[in-house]
């Protein structure tokens, strides 16, 4: 089953726009350290890195090699130290907080290992919730997804009374759920059987054909590796050579 689109003449011409832009995602001499009590780490030494309107990327390495910690820098999480990031054409290294939080409401869906439901919320509201911030909540789409992640069943009840894998797939759909111009994801699929590992993967690349998303996600695995167009290794805090 491949995804619906179900976007307007006026919401397919943004796309088509949008999509003209070749590198939707540039990193140039990305650096970070963190103070510690042994002194400061370089976690990122001067990483470059581009990905496509329309592309997937798998980030590989070991852990602790700063794979985690360059989505956050990506995602306007953390400040780097010094380099360039460009999302869609604009410097996230040079936004305010309240730009940061713009760009995380408007251009990036979010899949990291912190779930970050809110409690409060219906499992329909936090699936819904930061479509309609950014004004593009389709409930068609919503149903979509839902029915594909396997949430049907769940979605009057709180993220407490769900288990890790049943809150990681609503987290998911809540990154879907807005069509984002960038997915980010970090061991996306950890708390989810193979099964529905393999569900995720086949769900967001359609979403990066059908919209022109780029996709980059992090990961441990060689096989989930192996579906996305390209694959990087991070190691020492520089992207390795082919």
């Amino acid at each position: 089953m491949k995804f619906r689109t179900t976007m307007d003449g006026a919401a397919q011409t943004e796309w088509s726009a949008s999509q003209a832009k070749a590198s939707l995602l540039r990193i140039a001499g990305l650096k970070k350290s963190y103070k510690t009590p042994q002194g400061l780490v370089a976690v990122l030494k001067g990483v470059d890195l581009s990905l496509d309107a329309g592309a997937s990327l798998a980030l590989m390495g070991e852990s602790g090699s700063g794979k985690s910690t360059l989505l956050h820098l990506v995602a306007g999480l953390d400040d780097a130290d010094q380099g360039e990031i460009f999302v869609d054409g604009v410097e996230v290294t040079g936004l305010s907080d309240s730009g940061h939080a713009a760009l995380r409401r408007e251009t990036l869906g979010l899949v990291f290992q912190q779930f970050n439901l809110i409690p409060s919320l219906t499992i329909r509201a936090n699936v819904a919730f930061q479509a309609r911030l950014a004004g593009r909540f389709d409930p068609l789409w919503q149903e979509e997804l839902v029915q594909r992640l396997g949430l049907e069943n769940l979605m009057e009840r709180y993220p407490e009374q769900l288990s890790g894998g049943q809150q990681q797939r609503a987290a998911i759909g809540r990154a879907l759920a807005m069509r984002p111009r960038l997915l980010l994801a970090d061991e996306p699929t950890g708390n989810l059987d193979e099964a529905t590992a393999d569900d995720f993967m086949e769900l967001a690349l359609d979403v990066v054909a059908a919209t022109a998303c780029a996709f980059l996600m992090v990961t441990h695995s060689e096989r989930l590796a192996a579906k996305l167009e390209r694959q990087v290794r991070l190691s020492a805090g520089v992207i390795e050579k082919p």
